[in-house]
């Protein structure tokens, strides 16, 4: 069983699987033979991984010259044990000047030929891509080179879709990385682990920060990348570098030909230095291996001050210990969105061998020989212009850091292992040595990646395309990658809810508390640093109670215990704090669909609705100031701001939901009455919601226009009131006047994908606000409109899978766009987030042929729960008919309390609407 899998993630039932010998390369796999091979070396170096260092891991031919030109061309071939389907090859000549392997031909079994010409005489990779072929061998002849032994240093071959063998090889973490958070790719992280390393190339947070694909130069290596938390920026050098000239100094190119990402797993080669990066993760330490192509001077870089994609690094304090290792603190501040002004990250970094000399910087000055550094905690804004006006950009620090010092001959390796905790030194270095005993990197590599495949393969599918394929296993990946646990091993963790409130800013001072732990020791759930939970209920509240339901008990005593700290629920935690960031107790629609679906295990119930139950009262999470939620209260709207009332509404539906289910009577009145007073801000002349000011005028008459509303305008926010769509449509004349205004404004948005930026467009799915609207003629009569668009949206908006879209490109909050993807994919919904009394799942036509969830038995008394589609393609996309476990089924939803047991959905597709089935009297979903 696996070694290092996360505590909470109950029911790893899956059988183990074997992951390849190297992300995707298939290479080791074959057996190897060549024409002829040079005595001192081995034709099976090829595929040792060991690539671009002269003299080791290369293959050679006997070599023959003659004076009038001739060179004897050899040639080298791969046998797989049966056929393999592959679509690239990638070539590396060896890198010494005096051979050239400059051009060949790769020779396939099937009898095709490729050319491969100009293959760079420095080892650089020369990739060759294809139409995927099926072969049982694939052989490279040399046709043209220079010197007198020619051959190669690695011949890489990557298997094609229908070759994948693991979950994991679906996954493409390079989708929409152009356009990406900071936090928005981190290869090398476990499931929710506490640090997650990347690349950095673009040194910002949004619109393509962090690493962005089209940036060929990396500034080093981010080892924390959560929300609004970043830090602790490692980058391998080699030569004379001057590190107090910053990271524009330092920085290398590398290249996306010789670059692997895939989960559990990076490689990169940085040009500038000659050497190859490579790391992985456990759930709180990073491990690196740097591998050095030439005999060089090698330092390794920890920079420890200054802005790093969201935040920014001050007050380093680090010290040396012993010869083979560091250890210290500094403080991250700089926040633009709230939360702690500052909070305290303790490190522990160890390496496999002893420093030749350990040297430091701070604030400009060197220090060669250090023992002890000490950053500055001087901050300086930075401003930048924005529409012409001066606005503050980010916060900047001087720059602070160790350098470990090595004499490196080439094929050399040097590991580093790197921990942190936010608590103190002490538990940071308990987490490293409880997560990270050795140093076998590729057990590490291995254990990270079958994490992967085991929580991935709660969901299984068949069918479909392989581009769809793709895409939901890296919608998964994002879904379970995104929201960061922040406790120790020993359970320990920081709070930060304590301090005066500056707008969305506390002066919390660190204080350190425990978990509850369980009798064997362990902490009986964890805490967590989280983007806002706002609008979760149309996609990780439901996609987590599927699949993944220990997440959801485990996330929502995180949020109690945030509430026993500091009295308020978390709109989006930060390290242990408040960040106050978006609007409302959105908190409460995840933790009442815990309830109602049976989660709720790890805190009392009573608890929680007590808890949530202040949060909706003045001086609670649910108002920006009491006196905002007290007009809401009294006169049953927000003042200036229709998002609010919605969003709040909804929130106060919620919590009757939980009451009536708990028979709190009064409460269930009372919440109810709050959430029916929405149509105050119903519009007449419009037919849409509209924000009204505190003296009841309202604010303006474009309905487009994002003022009143939170990140939305009428026409995508007016749907967001999912409590009480036949409300709405009543109040506008009935459901077809509902649907065809709604159908307009997605015909509206289709040339445009459905994407628009914050506030924009008649729909868009670049956004929380808009993400459940076409779930809405589902509730309105006309299922047939939400079977069409779901697929349109899901194909249009959601199904690119490359480097440039495939989110929306405005807003993937930590797997929130991802989870959307992945219900419309599977055929899934609840546009009332599962909060009902008695939940469902609204029912859509998947794009696969069957889906397969398999249950916790932890949480559920069945095995899994398929859904079986018959007919399915691109075009089919209406449900004719659909049984339920063997019954017909004439609803277009079915209860959690189905889904719990387990069975099967079975769904007849067809390309017209069958305009008879899930419509009539009765047939609608549910009014609570």
């Amino acid at each position: 069983m696996l070694k290092n899998t996360l505590s909470f993630l109950a029911g790893m039932f899956l059988p183990v699987l074997t992951i390849y010998a190297g992300p995707d390369n298939i290479a080791p796999q074959a057996k190897v033979s060549a024409s002829t091979t040079e005595d001192g070396f081995d034709v099976k170096a090829i595929t040792d991984g060991v690539i671009r260092i002269n003299g080791e891991g290369e293959w050679a031919c006997e070599g023959e010259t003659v004076f009038w030109g001739y060179i004897r061309y050899p040639w080298v071939q791969l046998d797989w044990a049966g056929e393999v389907s592959i679509n690239k090859v990638v070539i590396y000549d060896r890198p010494t000047l005096d051979e050239h392997t400059a051009g060949g031909t790769l020779v396939f079994s099937d009898g095709s030929e490729i050319p491969v010409t100009a293959i760079p005489n420095d080892g650089s990779p020369k990739t060759v891509t294809f139409p995927p072929k099926k072969v049982s061998w694939v052989k490279f002849k040399v046709m043209d080179g220079l010197g007198y032994n020619l051959g190669l240093s690695e011949i890489e071959v990557f298997p094609a879709y229908d070759s994948y063998q693991n979950l994991v090889d679906w996954v493409d973490p390079f989708i929409e990385t152009t356009r990406g958070r900071y936090f928005f790719f981190t290869p090398g992280a476990r499931p929710f682990g506490m640090m997650a390393a990347a690349p950095i190339t673009r040194n910002k947070n949004q619109y393509g920060g962090g690493y962005n694909y089209n940036t060929t130069e990396v500034l080093g290596f981010g080892n924390m990348h959560s929300w609004m938390m970043s830090g602790i920026q490692i980058m391998p050098t080699t030569g004379s570098i001057d590190p107090t000239l910053g990271e524009q100094n330092w920085k290398s190119p590398f290249s996306h030909e010789d670059e692997l990402a895939r989960p559990g797993y990076q490689r990169m080669y940085l040009e500038k230095y000659g050497t190859w990066v490579e790391y992985t993760g456990t759930r709180r330490s990073m491990i690196y291996k740097f591998k050095y192509a030439e005999d060089a001077e090698a330092s390794i870089l920890t920079n420890l001050g200054g802005y790093l994609g969201s935040t920014t690094m001050k007050g380093a304090d680090v010290k040396k210990v012993g010869n083979e290792g560091f250890e210290g603190s500094f403080i991250s501040s700089g926040r633009l969105w709230g939360g702690p002004k500052d909070i305290k990250v303790f490190f522990v970094a160890e390496f496999d061998r002893p420093f030749d000399s350990f040297s430091g910087w701070s604030d400009g000055e060197i220090t060669k020989e250090a023992e002890h550094i000490l950053g500055s905690t001087k901050m300086t804004r930075m401003d930048s212009m924005d529409f012409g006006v001066v606005v503050q950009s980010y916060w900047d620090c001087p720059s602070a850091g160790v350098s470990a010092n090595y004499s490196v001959k080439a094929g050399d390796e040097v590991q580093m292992k790197i921990s942190i905790s936010y608590t103190s030194i002490d538990n940071a270095r308990e987490n490293l040595r409880s997560e990270s005993t050795h140093w076998d990197f590729d057990k590490y590599k291995e254990d990270s990646q079958l994490e992967w495949e085991n929580i991935l393969g709660r969901i299984q599918v068949k069918g479909g395309t392989d581009a769809q394929k793709v895409k939901l296993y890296t919608d998964l990946w994002h879904v379970l990658l995104g929201r960061k646990i922040i406790n120790d091993v020993d359970g320990s963790y920081p709070d930060y809810t304590q301090g005066e409130r500056d707008w969305k800013f506390t002066n919390a001072e660190l204080k350190v508390r425990k978990l509850p732990m369980d009798k064997s020791g362990q902490a009986k759930f964890n805490m967590y640093n989280s983007d806002a939970l706002w609008l979760t209920q149309w996609n990780e509240n439901i996609l987590w109670g599927l699949a993944w339901p220990e997440m959801l008990d485990d996330f929502t005593a995180s949020m109690i215990q945030y509430a026993r700290n500091g009295g308020l629920l978390p709109r989006g935690p930060n390290v242990g704090g408040y960040s106050y960031i978006m609007t409302g107790n959105p908190a409460t629609n995840m933790l009442v669909c815990t309830y109602q679906k049976g989660l709720m295990t790890k805190v009392k119930p009573k608890e929680a609705f007590e808890i949530m139950k202040r949060n909706h009262m003045p001086g609670g999470m649910m108002g920006d100031t009491p006196e905002e939620l007290q007009f809401y209260i009294d006169n049953g709207y927000a003042p200036g701001n229709v998002g609010k009332t919605i969003e709040w509404a909804f929130q106060d539906w919620s919590l009757a939901q939980m009451a009536k289910k708990m028979g709190k009577t009064k409460e269930y009145d009372y919440f109810s009455k709050r959430a029916s007073k929405w149509t105050t801000n119903y519009r007449e002349d419009f037919k849409l919601l509209f924000p009204k000011t505190e003296e009841g005028e309202w604010l303006h008459d474009d309905p487009l226009s994002m003022e009143g509303w939170v990140e939305a305008n009428a026409w995508q926010g007016t749907w967001s009131l999912s409590h009480d769509i036949p409300g709405l449509a009543q109040i506008m004349g009935g459901n077809d006047t509902l649907t065809a205004k709604l159908n307009y404004a997605f015909e509206q948005s289709d040339k445009d994908d459905f994407v628009f930026g914050y506030g924009s467009g008649y729909v868009s799915y670049a956004n929380q606000p808009g993400c459940s609207n076409a779930h809405v003629f589902n509730h309105a009569g006309k299922p047939w409109l939400t079977q069409y668009w779901v697929r349109k949206v899901n194909e249009q908006a959601y199904g690119d899978i490359t480097p440039d879209k495939g989110y929306g490109g405005h807003d993937e909050d930590e797997g929130q766009m991802g989870a959307v993807s992945t219900l419309m994919s599977i055929g899934l919904f609840s546009l009332k987030g599962n909060n009902a009394v008695n939940p469902i799942y609204e029912i859509t036509s998947p794009v696969f042929d069957e889906i397969n969830i398999k249950l916790n038995k932890d949480y559920y008394t069945g095995d899994s729960f398929k859904i079986v589609t018959k007919n399915n393609s691109a075009e089919n996309c209406y449900i004719q008919a659909a049984t339920l476990n063997g019954k017909n089924l004439k609803t277009v939803w079915f209860y959690h309390e189905d889904f719990s047991k387990g069975g099967k959905l079975e769904l007849i597709l067809g390309d017209q609407p069958n305009k008879n089935w899930g419509v009539g009297k009765g047939l609608a979903p549910p009014k609570e």
